[in-house]
């Protein structure tokens, strides 16, 4: 096996197109451990090199997602809905999402991972939680599903297991930005989990990993096409991650301001409207708005009722966690002991943020891996960080380090505050989001 694998692997460096046949040889090998991780990365960084056209990224799609089980969840009185974003600095709309969802009828089974490169992880940031089961045996996962119409975690032994497999090493190999993997990867998840209704929410910016527009486009399309055929309602909108998407970077920290939000405390307002816009869509899609407007007044009203709140909490019990998690959010998740503000040297206009800096500030302080299987430290990470345009005076705090000890706090101040560019006049800003329509350039 050892010599088809180097034998595919050199197909692939030479420039040469893999067929079907071949690409599920790599995606077995992947997955029945006959492939090692040294193998895996060679593969990874010959598609880098070489790329992928649409026909062998579908076949590759298909091959991760078929390298295990698909969910089925038959009998759930409501649509199957789901989301996935491409990753960036404080983007945790998925904890938002899926309970707004589920107050208002939708299912929400969620397959996420783990944090890629600069940014922050699903999984990463529930582990927060105490207790909170990221691998339930599938009976609880289905009985958490039904309770409370929404469930996150990760991917079991059995769901797509060659990408599995292909995502951590992607992790730490420099290859998590290659379109073809990411749009493979990405979509055999969701195949595999059964969703019948998919936004995908394709990041640009220094917060994300793809910095350029060309790039956030053509991987839309990339998606998209890969998706037709599947049987998936898919929609894809570009966000912009030119800045922190909410207030916090850091797991426990992003969770907290989640939480925050649900439970009516505030919170940062660009991560509350993407989460109401994807949401919006993903109702219209699964037939239970029949427009933007009626979409939007049922999130609100799920939101200012407590609902939304309520789901995550039931999720959240239903997973190993504790049932009075709003009740007293400070007893349950963990806080670092050291917490140093970061001021400006000038007064004037944030024009410019080092996102992707900021993110790897967080990894710095211990919040990030750069290995797989790395244990992380969930408490660490930035807080109350300014965006763009934000008026600043002299002294005022750019952004609240979260560290461990002080000589942490200190080792990382200097890059903080050089992320941040203070200039005489406010940027004009980007939009949060628009809807892609494939083959369409702005």
């Amino acid at each position: 096996m050892a010599a088809d694998a180097a034998a595919l692997i050199r197909h692939k460096r030479e420039g040469q197109r893999l067929d079907a046949r071949q690409v599920h040889a790599i995606a077995k090998g992947i997955a029945d451990g006959s492939w090692c991780d040294a193998q895996i990365a060679a593969f990874a960084m010959s598609v880098a090199w070489r790329g992928m056209d649409a026909e062998e990224t579908r076949a590759l799609t298909l091959a991760l997602c078929d390298s295990g089980s698909r969910l089925r969840w038959d009998g759930l009185p409501g649509p199957l809905l789901d989301k996935h974003s491409t990753g960036g600095v404080g983007d945790c709309t998925s904890l938002l999402l899926a309970p707004l969802l589920a107050a208002c009828g939708g299912y929400v089974p969620m397959i996420s991972g783990r944090g890629l490169g600069h940014t922050g992880g699903t999984l990463d940031k529930l582990e927060s939680i105490p207790g909170y089961t990221i691998n339930p045996l599938d009976a609880r996962m289905r009985a958490v599903l039904a309770d409370a119409g929404c469930v996150i975690v990760g991917q079991s032994d059995a769901l797509a297991p060659a990408d599995r497999r292909l995502y951590a090493v992607r992790d730490v190999t420099a290859t998590v930005d290659v379109p073809a993997l990411m749009v493979a990867s990405i979509l055999s998840k969701k195949l595999a989990g059964g969703a019948q209704a998919l936004v995908l929410d394709v990041k640009v910016g220094s917060g994300a990993q793809l910095a350029h527009e060309e790039e956030a486009r053509d991987l839309a399309d990339r998606l998209l096409d890969a998706a037709a055929g599947s049987g998936m309602q898919v929609r894809a909108a570009i966000s912009d991650m030119d800045q922190v998407l909410g207030n916090s970077a850091g797991n426990a920290l992003e969770l907290r301001e989640v939480l925050d939000l649900l439970s009516g405390r505030g919170g940062g307002a660009r991560l509350l409207e993407l989460s109401i816009a994807l949401s919006a869509a993903l109702l219209q899609m699964g037939g239970l708005a029949s427009d933007e407007d009626t979409a939007r007044g049922m999130i609100l009203r799920a939101l200012e009722s407590g609902a939304a709140a309520e789901r995550f909490e039931r999720m959240v019990a239903g997973l190993g966690g504790p049932r009075s998690l709003f009740a007293d959010i400070d007893a349950w998740l963990p806080r670092a002991p050291v917490q140093r503000a970061i001021h400006a040297g000038r007064a004037g206009f944030v024009g410019e943020i080092d996102v992707r800096g900021l993110g790897h500030v967080v990894g710095l302080l211990g919040g990030a891996r750069s290995q797989a299987g790395q244990a992380i430290d969930h408490a660490v990470g930035l807080s109350a960080v300014l965006g763009l345009g934000a008026t600043v005076s002299a002294g005022q705090p750019l952004a609240i380090v979260h560290a461990r000890t002080p000589a942490m706090a200190e080792s990382v101040a200097g890059r903080v505050l050089g992320a941040f560019r203070i200039d005489e006049e406010a940027p004009a800003l980007p939009p949060l989001l628009r809807w892609h329509r494939p083959g369409v350039r702005a």
